[in-house]
């Protein structure tokens, strides 16, 4: 038996002497600057409370390796008396524009505390830079403006961690969540809260902010967010949280992201003890429709390892493609202005589902997704990448590749899509994914570490279970690898 393959890392932030450590990676990928954006919290220890700055480092990506600037502190991400937590910044490709959004935390009140009390000390801020993160603007402080009163039903919120996406329709999303508080003055003290998550978003390139609904039925915490489309060109918006209850969560959201249907547990996506952020990203299947299109220009299909070794494996990875037990589009509820929901119902103070936007009839390339997360049920260790060709269905997910083996706990993932310029295979895009997770010898905070690996290693190194197959397929007959793969 081989040995296990593990991507070459680069330590991008390293706990230094003094104590001073760098926590809740965030990764973000700017495609017309081929520039990779690494933050990070600087803490004076590993403690939440003891957090300060955002720091940042600017990859140039190159195709196979990324050439990293040094680190600096993003010194606007800032409010007086304040410490500055969670990076979350997303790009906007329209106008250029990237909006790295954190919470503030007044003084050194833990998050702990905060859910103790009810006692609210989060607010939300942003910054914007318009060259690639070479610079960046005052602080803008959306609290009022966005969450107003309602804050007063929170315990605590926090963002992400980890990017956030833009839709096609040009819709900014970030990841969120609170601890609703369910229940007040109960002898004098904090009955009961409950994590949900939900998002921010803006239909204006920035200019304005609102928030939606939570995910109503089952606790779910930090989490990111997937726009999944399908062959029939429908879509739907896809969250994966973490959650207390030994597995993760997933939600789907039929108007992009303003509403969630119920959450699912996601049984073959274990969480260590309370849990562990975790990161996903979409890419386009590796798909051929036609074998007589083969390596024509638009068809999006991965060439790197041995082809018909690569076929035998996608097949399996297709079982999953089938009838989700998901609401469909026509029957999620119509939206109603925002009002809070009652204990029984979850206790969330969510706004009811919105208006479901009517699905394409365009043929698309369906989208598959890639999961980071420590891969131990017990405790944060051996960082892994799981892969679903179908996420609506909360049992497509593959066993875990395993790309490093050690303490490990928070990551943020980016993909590539690599320009049609491949001389062995023109007219062929190729998927790079970047991982940015936090690693250690012996501790799991005592670094930041950044590896680079391709879709061809990920299908390559995920455990499948042999199967019997087609003898067109075994033999790579390119007239029948139409039968071989999903068209």
């Amino acid at each position: 038996m081989s040995s296990p393959y593990f991507p070459a890392r680069t330590v991008l932030f390293e706990r230094e002497e003094g104590g001073v450590t760098y926590r809740i990676p965030a990764l973000l990928y700017l495609p017309k600057r081929a520039i990779l954006l690494a933050f990070a919290e600087e803490r004076l220890s590993p403690d939440d409370s003891h957090a300060n700055v955002l720091v940042l480092r600017r990859g140039a990506f190159y195709r196979t390796y990324v050439e990293w600037g040094d680190m600096r502190v993003v010194k606007t991400a800032s409010l007086e008396e304040h410490r500055s937590m969670n990076p979350c910044p997303v790009y906007d490709e329209l106008t250029g524009t990237v909006f790295l959004f954190f919470i503030a935390v007044l003084g050194n009140t833990p998050e702990s505390f905060q859910i103790m009390t009810g006692k609210n000390a989060a607010r939300l801020c942003y910054v914007t830079s318009s060259d690639g993160g070479l610079t960046w603007s005052a602080v803008t402080d959306l609290t009022e403006q966005v969450i107003g009163s309602v804050i007063e039903d929170w315990a605590t919120f926090a963002l992400g961690p980890g990017h956030g996406i833009q839709l096609r329709s040009g819709r900014l999303l970030i990841p969120a969540y609170t601890y609703h508080i369910d229940c007040k003055e109960c002898f004098g003290k904090i009955c009961k809260t409950t994590p949900h998550s939900f998002t921010f978003y803006s239909d204006d390139h920035g200019q304005s902010w609102q928030f939606g609904d939570f995910i109503p039925n089952l606790k779910t915490g930090e989490c990111q967010l997937v726009n999944v489309y399908e062959e029939d060109g429908s879509n739907v918006l896809y969250c994966n949280a973490r959650s207390p209850l030994g597995c993760r969560v997933q939600a789907l959201s039929m108007d992009d992201g303003a509403a969630f249907l119920p959450g699912q547990l996601v049984r073959k996506l274990v969480e260590s003890n309370r849990g562990c952020h975790g990161s996903i990203v979409g890419f386009p299947a590796p798909l051929v429709r036609n074998s007589s299109h083969f390596l024509s220009q638009g068809e999006r299909w991965f060439v790197g390892c041995d082809y018909s070794h690569f076929l035998q494996k996608l097949q399996r990875l297709q079982k999953h493609k089938g009838e989700s037990p998901v609401t469909s589009v026509q029957n999620a509820p119509q939206s109603r202005p925002q009002q809070k929901i009652s204990a029984a119902a979850g206790g969330s103070g969510q706004t009811a589902p919105g208006p479901v936007s009517p699905s394409s009839t365009t043929s698309q390339t369906p989208t598959w997704v890639l999961y980071s997360h420590p891969t131990s049920h017990r405790s944060r260790v051996n960082m892994g990448v799981y892969l679903s060709t179908f996420p609506r269905n909360a049992d497509s997910w593959t066993k875990p590749w395993v790309i490093y083996e050690g303490p490990s706990a928070y990551s943020d993932l980016a993909a590539i899509e690599l320009p049609f310029s491949e001389p062995a295979a023109p007219g062929i895009p190729a998927i790079t994914f970047a991982c940015l997770y936090e690693s250690g010898a012996r501790y799991a905070y005592e670094e930041i570490s950044f590896c680079l690996f391709t879709l061809s290693e990920v299908i390559e190194n995920i455990p499948i279970k042999a199967s019997s197959l087609s003898q067109s397929c075994q033999a790579g007959n390119k007239n029948h690898w139409k039968s071989c793969v999903i068209s």
